[in-house]
């Protein structure tokens, strides 16, 4: 029976990998027009491209969770995966007969068999989403049905005007090119957020990505905090090509965490580092994973421009984390230490980051020339897989890259589970105006404060984002939202930024922190703690939209309100500088030695305050501030001396 599960498992990885792989040739080929000249098999249009991708990620998602054995428990519920694909693959064609019938004929007449089929297809695609990305993100797909049949019995905003279950069900939910499942969202992911999932995949897969977490460490390794201060290295570099915070934990963290607590911090603390450095790689340019792709694309603007209003932000937050570990070392008493037992570095190591380097300064050159999103991806992919021999780990193994290609595919179509879903809430909150009427009522709570309908949207933005990953937390909080805090004066620019931000927030925020778990796993400590200790220590990513939302300057592109000169922005990054340490220095509880609950107090109201927009509120506390810390080295070196 052993021999059967791994032969099973073995069969199973390699079917995987084929789909994979000519998922992720697909991907590539379609991208490929993106650059221009080149000889390519054209787009493939969207009644085509859409369904076919949806079956393939129905395929992919039914053989991850199922188990090739012959045990009868395994072959009950792969038959009945199967059924489900085959049940997927109907619903499907059935888009593809209709639509196509549409665009031709231009009038179609929808039947009750269409509306079963629409709910079929849309049950499927809420299971594998559960199965494989768990309960949160399906749950409110699940709910958003429930909503969108029952929804007109529901009392005051929460009430519609019902629907017609023959017509309403299927033009709103599975049929419809615009809103629904196999929609805009669809579109954008297929054509623009796929070749960077491909290309961060292969970027993973080909060296680079270890090579760099090892000069990293190296660089790293006489700064007080060491190993702590090398993962937040390594995870905002790495973090910028997965663009996820769980899979970026796993990927550097199996590495840092343990060498975190044997430097001699706690484990909380090591696995805490590890999952706010790991959630900040996707705000850090200029990849910043398939989000940033998305609101490029969403709000109709180069994505160049993401990637500029983005830096600041990304450094800040960084920043606060490298002087978080500073407090932490100077509290535990920590030196500067080169004693850790590290690998050495190997001329290849060197090499290697050209895999790493060459791609992305591909990807910021061709933004730069006027390529799409998508060829710039492409460019870059293409550049890489030649490059990748310069390995010789890939010369061994030619089959390295063939994999990590594959593995890009596989990524992809798992994530289209959580898209499809994605896909229902936006068509059920389309078809009955629910993001309108919540916005009317957060405008009539905030009596006209952007302040409180930011606090308000914050907190929602973190309930709606824990559990999820950060592309769907995005997308589902801004169609909630994102007309609530435009109306209030924030531009789109500074609203999805905001909204974004949260949405990162929220996998290292408790309870649900999928990062901080992660890392928990890891480093052995407990989930709750290593969650609330991710907390403090990236607390600056809470604070850091209230400072761009009240002064768009530090966003810098025009389009989110920016129009400072180049003083009044100095003046903003000296704000900001001061801010970080503030609050770092507070939620730590210690400068140069432990603060009383009063400081703490103290720098929190200044930190804060900082970020007031009006230079008679930031002002005083700029100089409150750097008299606080002033007063604290001095009557701390006072000590020392008498001491």
């Amino acid at each position: 029976m052993e021999k059967s599960h791994e032969k099973g498992t073995t069969i199973k990885k390699y079917v995987s990998l084929l789909i994979g792989f000519c998922f992720a040739l697909l991907g590539y080929l379609n991208a490929l027009p993106d650059l221009g000249p080149l000889p390519t098999l054209g787009v493939t249009p969207a009644v085509i491209l859409h369904p076919t991708a949806l079956a393939v990620g129905f395929a992919i998602a039914a053989i991850s969770i199922s188990r090739f054995s012959l045990s009868k428990k395994d072959i009950t519920r792969n038959l009945f995966h199967f059924a489900l694909v085959m049940a997927g693959f109907y619903a499907l064609m059935s888009y593809n007969i209709a639509v196509t019938e549409v665009e031709e004929v231009g009038l179609f007449f929808f039947e009750d068999y269409h509306a079963y089929t629409t709910i079929l297809g849309c049950v499927i695609i809420v299971y594998f989403c559960a199965r494989i990305w768990g309960l949160p993100l399906a749950t409110v797909g699940g709910a958003g049905l429930l909503y969108f049949f029952h929804g007109e019995h529901l009392p005051g905003i929460l009430g519609h005007a019902g629907m017609d279950f023959v017509q309403d069900t299927p033009t709103e939910l599975w049929y419809n090119t615009g809103d629904g499942v196999m929609g805009n969202i669809m579109a954008i992911l297929l054509n623009t957020v796929f070749p960077f999932i491909i290309l961060g995949a292969v970027l993973q897969g080909t060296g680079g990505g270890n090579s760099m977490i090892k000069l990293s460490f190296h660089a790293m390794r006489r700064f007080r905090g060491g190993p702590a201060h090398a993962a937040i290295m390594a995870s905002s570099l790495f973090g910028t090509i997965s663009g996820s915070a769980v899979s970026n934990v796993v990927g550097t963290g199996v590495i840092s965490i343990p060498m975190i607590k044997n430097r001699g911090f706690s484990s909380s603390f090591a696995g805490g580092v590890e999952a706010t450095a790991s959630t900040g790689g996707q705000i850090m340019p200029p990849i910043m994973g398939a989000a940033a792709l998305v609101m490029a694309d969403f709000l109709g603007i180069d994505y160049l421009t993401i990637i500029i209003a983005a830096i600041v932000p990304a450094l800040a937050y960084y920043l606060s984390l490298f002087v978080t570990v500073i407090f932490e070392a100077r509290a535990l008493n920590m030196s500067a230490s080169d004693t850790e037992d590290l690998d050495p570095i190997i001329i290849q190591d060197w090499i290697n980051l050209v895999l790493v380097v060459l791609p992305i300064a591909a990807v910021v050159f061709a933004l730069v020339s006027g390529f799409s999103a998508a060829g710039s991806a492409m460019l870059a992919l293409t550049l890489l897989l030649v490059l990748s021999f310069i390995n010789p780990d890939i010369r061994k193994k030619p089959f390295i890259v063939v994999e990590s290609f594959a593995k890009g595919g596989i990524t992809f179509g798992r994530l289209l589970m959580a898209i499809g879903t994605i896909g229902i809430i936006i068509a059920v909150l389309g078809s009955t105006g629910l993001p309108l009427e919540f916005a009317k009522v957060v405008n009539a709570n905030a009596s006209d404060s952007l302040l409180v309908a930011l606090i308000f949207a914050a907190l929602a933005s973190l309930a709606l984002g824990m559990g999820m990953p950060t592309l769907p937390a995005y997308l589902t909080i801004i169609v909630i939202l994102g007309p609530a805090l435009t109306t209030l004066g924030l531009t789109n620019l500074t609203a999805h930024f905001f909204v974004f931000y949260f949405g990162v927030a929220s996998a290292i925020t408790p309870p649900v922190a999928m990062a901080a778990f992660a890392a928990a796993a890891i480093a052995g400590g407990g989930a709750i703690s290593t969650a609330a200790s991710a907390t403090r220590i990236g607390v600056i990513i809470f604070a850091i939209p209230f400072l761009f939302a009240f002064n768009p300057e530090m966003l810098i592109v025009s389009e989110a309100g920016s129009d400072a000169t180049l003083l009044e922005f100095c003046y903003l990054i000296l704000r900001l500088v001061a801010m970080v340490y503030l609050l770092a220095s507070a939620t730590s509880r210690f400068d140069l030695t432990r603060l009383s609950l009063f400081e703490i107090g103290v720098r929190l109201a200044i930190g804060l305050a900082l970020i007031h927009p009006e230079f008679f509120v930031n002002g005083p506390a700029l100089l409150l501030g750097a008299g606080i810390i002033g007063f604290h080295f001095i009557t701390t070196r006072a000590k020392t001396l008498s001491a």
